[in-house]
């Protein structure tokens, strides 16, 4: 079979339930043009919802990054500090824990050649990648500009050139690292434009685009901005063009047509958007309301009105 269409049967036949029966709708979706999605999310909760808001699978546990892989896994990044990957049965087939010299796990990517590339936030932050096993090939030093180890660094990516895209919070920057540590780029989010540091340009999430524009989510400063290679301000979002959506923007996803996905991490208001989409003109055109869910740190859109997404995924 198609891995494309094995990753569709698998994602269909999941039973919602653990006796199998359906489960209601969880929080619902609204979209003019009728856009509805299916998602991993990560966060509060992870879990996997079909494109009727329906729970396809759930495991315990507060978590931070998250993917579903093309065999239908799903590689999770836990608040307990570890990484772990799970079947769709629930059971556990590669895990990694927290070295002992540091604090917190934060990013974890399933790479094209099966290793894992996680971050370590602490006393002596780096970005390694691991095999099955758990040996490390690679372990680069990273530069995140505190000591807080909360606040150094949030979810990296590997770029194709074998860079990394690494965002640092107190710093106000993305960084691109090459595989010895050494900073081969800087792109500043204080920029006078966006507010300066007073609006809290924290980088979250950054995404490496095919044109070599970084898109970036702004914590506290409730935007998702655009940067040019340069490192000028390409496109932006923010809430005066979405009614007061965004509240706190962690995960994201550039979707193949151009349309950007977001998260509102600290969206408490019942009737405002947990995750929202945005085309080009800056218009929502879908959204996840659900008043029982707070805290979506991260997506991944599988697939739109049955189609699914690309892989991977730009997120």
């Amino acid at each position: 079979m198609h891995r494309d269409l094995l990753f569709l049967f698998v994602l269909a036949v999941i039973a919602p339930a653990q006796d199998g029966e359906a489960t209601p709708p969880f929080g619902r979706q609204v979209s003019a043009t009728g856009i509805k999605h299916s998602f991993l999310v990560t966060g509060s909760m992870t879990a996997i919802l079909d494109e009727d808001c329906r729970v396809l699978w759930k495991v315990k546990g507060r978590s931070r990054d998250g993917f579903v892989l093309s065999d239908g896994n799903v590689l999770v990044s836990h608040q307990d500090n570890e990484v772990r990957e799970y079947t769709r049965k629930g059971d556990v087939v590669f895990r990694y824990r927290l070295s002992k010299e540091n604090k917190e796990i934060g990013t974890a990517v399933r790479l094209d050649d099966g290793f894992t590339m996680i971050v370590e936030r602490g006393p002596k932050p780096r970005l390694i990648e691991v095999s099955r096993e758990g040996a490390i090939r690679v372990d680069v030093p990273l530069k995140p500009d505190t000591d807080n180890g909360h606040m150094q660094t949030r979810m990296a990516r590997k770029l194709p050139s074998g860079n990394y895209l690494v965002p640092h919070l107190l710093g106000f920057a993305v960084k691109e690292y090459r595989p010895d540590g050494t900073v081969v780029r800087t792109i500043k989010t204080d920029l006078a434009e966006l507010g300066g540091r007073k609006a809290e340009n924290w980088p979250f999430t950054a995404i490496r685009l095919a044109n070599g524009n970084t898109l970036v989510n702004l914590t506290h400063g409730n935007k998702t901005v655009e940067f040019d290679p340069d490192g000028k301000v390409a496109w932006r979002v923010d809430n005066s063009h979405v009614n007061g959506r965004f509240d706190d923007p962690c995960g994201g996803q550039r979707l193949q047509n151009g349309n950007t996905v977001i998260c509102a991490y600290h969206q408490q208001h019942p009737d405002k958007a947990k995750l929202f989409e945005v085309n080009r003109g800056k218009q929502v055109v879908w959204e996840y309301l659900n008043p029982k869910l707070s805290g979506i740190h991260e997506i991944h859109v599988l697939t739109t009105n049955g189609k699914r997404t690309a892989h991977p995924p730009m997120k």
